[in-house]
């Protein structure tokens, strides 16, 4: 159904889509944050933590590939659907798990997400979906709202993340089952996804003309050269996700959970309240624009952090990055889905995320193995140069590279 068959159908829909980001968000903030905690609580160290992250990032790219390049031949919501059962048994299994084995496979098959932004099945799927939602010189405001509920959702789950300490330490609960609650609230949070995709309208795939198809087509060139150079950026970012940056912040200043659940909190605020800044920006000079000019100085930022001499500066780097790293997501989302055609939009999403998702799934176990050696933040350093190199390739190949709507507000 468009937006033009039934505008009022379109609002509830993109509004479902938005509140299942934010139960998404909540969680995924709170379980990023004491993952390191629980883990070591379950008596791994850190390499053993990192390659746990690893598989997480790992199983979401199969997973998403799968379900984004068959998104466009299957009713979306109903996939969406069956993506909310797996991450009710994710929770379920992951707080059970006993043994490092255990613990892989879970996070390798699951929906668990340890990086604070939204690596997941969920992602390609929804992605698709909002631009039906909305008329096309909205599509980018729907996504930068989409990343201003994940933000503040995201940043109340980090701050939630103290719960657990709380818990341990005024009753008779041990460290170890509080947090095992933590990834029972996960499941129960999948419980309420599942019922509010129910509502959503049937979405089959897009009607095509005699001799198309779906999946990428058209547009398959451009979608690969943005897959390559956003799988530079988050390989850089799999060296600086949150499970990773409490893990430095714990190892290198002895900051507890609860300490870096604050932290995260104001962070993802920081983060929230430069979403909306994001469409009014590309407004004005262009979505690659937006991406680049921003993402450049967070990068050097969380450089900065690793240098800093006292806790207090390395985080108050951190939390100046937080005001610019995420203004790129909803540009880079828009610019994609406004790059290809409608019945590429599920193929493209997918193409795009999954080689993010297996680039970045590399670095944790790296990271984890180089804060067992040392707590100097070469992680964030290393991360941060290579998300630089992406923004100056990016600017250089696709500056001239502009959506339907940029060409014609030029040509007006």
């Amino acid at each position: 159904m468009t937006v033009a068959a039934s505008g009022s159908v379109a609002t509830g829909d993109a509004r479902r889509l938005l509140a299942t980001r934010g139960v998404r968000a909540l969680v995924d903030g709170t379980v990023a944050t004491i993952l390191p905690a629980y883990l070591i609580a379950r008596g791994l160290g850190p390499t053993e933590v990192g390659a746990v992250v690893t598989a997480t990032l790992l199983g979401s790219a199969v997973v998403t590939l799968a379900l984004g390049l068959r998104g466009g031949h299957l009713d979306r919501v109903r996939l969406l659907r069956v993506v909310a059962l797996l991450m009710i048994a994710t929770g379920l299994a992951f707080g059970l798990a006993a043994s490092f084995a255990v613990l892989i496979v879970v996070a390798a098959i699951g929906t668990m997400n340890p990086s604070g932004g939204d690596v997941s099945p969920f992602l390609p799927i929804e992605q698709s979906l909002l631009p039906d939602t909305v008329a096309p010189a909205r599509r980018t405001h729907v996504f930068a709202r989409y990343s201003l509920v994940a933000s503040i959702a995201g940043s109340v789950g980090a701050l939630a993340a103290g719960l657990p300490d709380w818990l341990a330490e005024r009753t008779d609960v041990t460290e170890l089952q509080s947090l095992q609650a933590v990834f029972l609230a996960y499941a129960l949070a999948g419980v309420v996804i599942f019922f509010i995709y129910r509502r959503l309208q049937p979405r089959p795939p897009v009607d095509l003309a005699e001799g198309a198809r779906h999946g990428l087509h058209q547009s398959r060139a451009i979608v690969y050269r943005l897959a390559g150079l956003f799988s530079v950026d988050s390989f850089g970012g799999g060296f600086t996700g949150q499970a990773i940056l409490v893990l430095w912040l714990s190892l290198r200043y002895d900051m507890s959970t609860a300490t870096a659940g604050a932290v995260f909190f104001w962070s993802g605020l920081l983060t929230a309240s430069s979403a909306l800044l994001a469409p009014r920006l590309a407004d004005r000079i262009g979505l690659i624009r937006t991406m680049v000019y921003t993402h450049l100085p967070a990068n050097a930022l969380v450089i900065a952090a690793a240098l800093m001499p006292n806790v207090e500066l390395a985080v108050a780097c951190l939390l100046a990055r937080a005001l610019l790293s995420q203004m790129d997501v909803p540009a880079r989302t828009s610019y994609v889905m406004a790059m290809v055609e409608p019945e590429e939009r599920a193929a493209a999403a997918s193409v795009t995320n999954v080689p993010r998702s297996l680039a970045s799934a590399v670095p944790p176990i790296l990271a984890g193995w180089m804060l067992a050696q040392t707590s100097f933040g070469w992680p964030l350093i290393i991360g941060g140069t290579l998300k630089a190199a992406y923004d100056l390739a990016l600017l250089q190949l696709f500056h001239d590279v502009r959506p339907p709507e940029e060409i014609a507000k030029v040509g007006q």
